[in-house]
Parts: structure tokens; C-alpha cells; sequence
């Protein structure tokens, strides 16, 4: 497992060193599901598991980094923060690349979000995905 996760990191390390917090942290399912905090803040192990659907964001530059915590069973990840005139990303989105993949990236950008298709079938990308999307 540790051997996996440095693999996954050798791929996607510029969406985590320095790197800086985007205006959101997230969206997707887990956060909108996530536990109240009990005891002394503790809420681990009381949430929704990771899916598709759950993306986290962080950002470098001009380059907003969205990392989808699994893999799509249809091939295609909305990234609902990036719609279409959204106060959050009020660009158009000009590329987006699947980090880890030298296949050209299929994309829209519509009123529901940023729908992406993955370019290729799971391999060595792992479970979480990164976007690299400018």
C-alpha cells in the first residue's frame, strides 16, 4: 500500500507541494454528509465514503488543481464548483489535463459544471484522479 501511494504521489506531487488552499476545500457527497462534531471535535469513521463525486481543490498560480477521491463507474466526473458563470470560477475553463496521462482530456463546460471524461481506463492513476485545469 505505502509503495502504491508513492507511485500516486510521483504522478500528482504539483497538485500538492506548494500548493495553497482554493476558496472552497470541496464538494460531493462526503462533505455534504459529513458527522456533527462530538466529544472533543472527533467525527472520523461517522461519514459517507470517498466516491467519485467528491472532489477537492487546491491551487498554484493561475492552475487550479480538482482531485476526484475515485473513479467514475461511467468514465465522466462533474465538477459542479466549476459551472458555467459560477462565482467560484467565473473563467472559462481553456484545458484541463488528467495528471498522470498524456491522452487528450474530452471536457464541458455547461450551467451544471465541469464534465470531464477520463481518457483512459483505470491503471496506475490509483483511486483518486487530479485535474490540472486552467
Amino acid at each position: 500500500m505505502v509503495e502504491e501511494i508513492g507511485e500516486w504521489m510521483k504522478i500528482n506531487k504539483e497538485a500538492i507541494h506548494a500548493t495553497r488552499p482554493w476558496k472552497i476545500f470541496g464538494e460531493g457527497p462526503a462533505k455534504d454528509s459529513v458527522a456533527p462534531l462530538s466529544a472533543q471535535g472527533f467525527n472520523e469513521g461517522k461519514g459517507k465514503p470517498f466516491e467519485s463525486k467528491d472532489i477537492r481543490f487546491t491551487t498554484k498560480g493561475k492552475v487550479l488543481y480538482a482531485t476526484a477521491l475515485g473513479w467514475p463507474e461511467d468514465g465522466k466526473i462533474t465538477i459542479k464548483s466549476l459551472a458555467k458563470g459560477s462565482e467560484l470560477y467565473p473563467n472559462q475553463v481553456k484545458s484541463v489535463q488528467l495528471l498522470g496521462s498524456t491522452k487528450p482530456v474530452v471536457f464541458s463546460q455547461t450551467a451544471d459544471g465541469l464534465t470531464v471524461t477520463i481518457p483512459e481506463a483505470k491503471s496506475k492513476l490509483g483511486y483518486a484522479l487530479v485535474f490540472k485545469v486552467s
